[in-house]
């Protein structure tokens, strides 16, 4: 029986009782999983099935051309942060985004790494953490801006120019690109919370530009309204 851990993106109800799981594993990447009974009215489990919930799987032998199926799962490790609605929403913007944005992605320890920093980040109500966390992903995925002297960041180039090529990407916004990029921990940076909008609007169309099939997430007017 195979073993595996994995972040939680989405789940959807299957038939009356059971549930596909969507989940993003050390091992292999991105993985859809058959969970069988998770609705009956015995069963507890379900409050375990959050967004971004580290989890242990053990997992059936795979049988033909199907899904795997889960045998039991345990909760890896409980946090705080579904009891804080800013965390919440920012929980719920990044798994909505990895869901619909990692699809195809293979094993990627550094990705898997990446997501328990962030998590950590956020259990010390770190709410600017999703910023720092889509641009760590962009340098892992090899698409992130080369660093120079210029003042604006060009999103279809991912180069820094002496002049205005995109109206989101004004001086002081390249210039919080250009700090995140430069810093050690950028965990430690603050937002100025009037430029945080349009930051994570500038982060969308970045992402537009570079990765293939991109799609904004849905819970983006969510995460938006919670921090106005």
């Amino acid at each position: 029986m195979n073993s595996q851990n994995g972040f939680l993106l989405s789940y959807i109800k299957y038939g009356e009782n059971d549930a596909v799981l969507h989940c993003f594993t050390e091992e292999d990447g991105f993985q859809s999983y058959f969970l069988k009974g998770i609705y009956t009215k015995r069963n507890k489990k379900k409050a375990l099935l959050l967004p971004l919930s580290k989890l242990n799987f053990s997992l059936n032998p795979l049988k033909g051309n199907g899904i795997q199926t889960i045998s039991k799962f345990e909760l890896v490790k409980s946090n705080d942060i579904y009891t804080d609605i800013k965390s919440n929403s920012v929980v719920f913007f990044i798994s909505d985004f990895l869901n619909q944005n990692l699809r195809h992605e293979n094993k990627n320890q550094s990705i898997f790494f990446c997501l328990e920093e962030f998590i950590d980040e956020l259990e010390n109500q770190n709410y600017q953490s999703h910023f720092i966390f889509l641009i760590k992903i962009l340098k892992i995925q090899g698409v992130a801006p080369l660093i120079n002297d210029g003042k604006y960041l060009d999103p279809e180039t991912g180069v820094f120019t002496e002049t205005l090529t995109h109206q989101l990407f004004s001086e002081e916004i390249s210039t919080i690109w250009k700090s995140i990029l430069y810093a050690e921990n950028p965990y430690q940076l603050k937002i100025r919370s009037s430029f945080r909008k349009d930051f994570l609007d500038s982060l969308l169309v970045y992402y537009h530009y570079h990765i293939t099939d991109f799609r904004t997430p849905t819970s983006l007017e969510v995460i938006q309204q919670i921090f106005e």
